[in-house]
């Protein structure tokens, strides 16, 4: 996809792996924010962010509430929060009920910055072991976004993206290897 205005990669069980493998390929000139939203244990928020920092030379960051959107910037969803986009691109951090099991949902994640991003977003679903993430792709496909998967024999649990592909109607199925270029050729 070209115009690509934001990326959001989601994933679950065996995902950080996945992460700290391409981040290292990605274009500093990338012109695009990428948004990881990740299942994970509340209170491993700055671990996450000094982790993945030290696999790019993009900044990585939490997002934090009402924060302009930046391109070359890699966001952290903050645990035990659902990250919401807004009209004017600035986040927003909500704590309602858990979606799927888990806050933050990747799904809300992806509904919401589709209504904002429309068919300039792309998402990308990485391995995990329950289905949030599926509606959320769906919804993306709904408002011309493009929409991509881990390949599941290339995941460590791969019903995440077994789920994404047999309901929604996905753009790419990636090998790990092959990520980081798809991701440079959103520019």
């Amino acid at each position: 996809m070209k115009n690509c205005e934001a990326l959001i990669i989601g994933g679950s069980a065996g995902s950080l792996d996945v992460l700290i493998k391409v981040l290292p390929s990605i274009d500093i000139d990338i012109t695009f924010p990428i948004i990881i939203v990740l299942h994970r244990k509340k209170g491993t928020d700055s671990l996450l962010s000094d982790l993945l920092s030290t696999k790019t030379k993009l900044t990585v960051k939490e997002a934090e509430e009402k924060e302009n959107i930046l391109p070359k910037t890699i966001y952290i969803v903050p645990s035990d929060y659902h990250l919401l986009f807004e009209k004017d691109f600035t986040f927003s951090l909500d704590y309602s009920e858990k979606v799927n099991y888990s806050r933050p949902s990747i799904d809300v994640t992806f509904q919401s910055a589709a209504e904002v991003y429309k068919d300039k977003l792309v998402c990308l679903l990485l391995s995990g072991s329950n289905a949030d993430g599926v509606n959320g792709l769906i919804m993306v496909k709904e408002f011309g976004g493009e929409v991509a998967v881990q390949n599941p024999k290339t995941a460590q649990v791969d019903y995440m993206p077994n789920q994404a592909i047999l309901r929604a109607n996905v753009d790419e199925i990636l090998d790990v290897e092959l990520m980081a270029d798809y991701i440079n050729k959103l520019n």
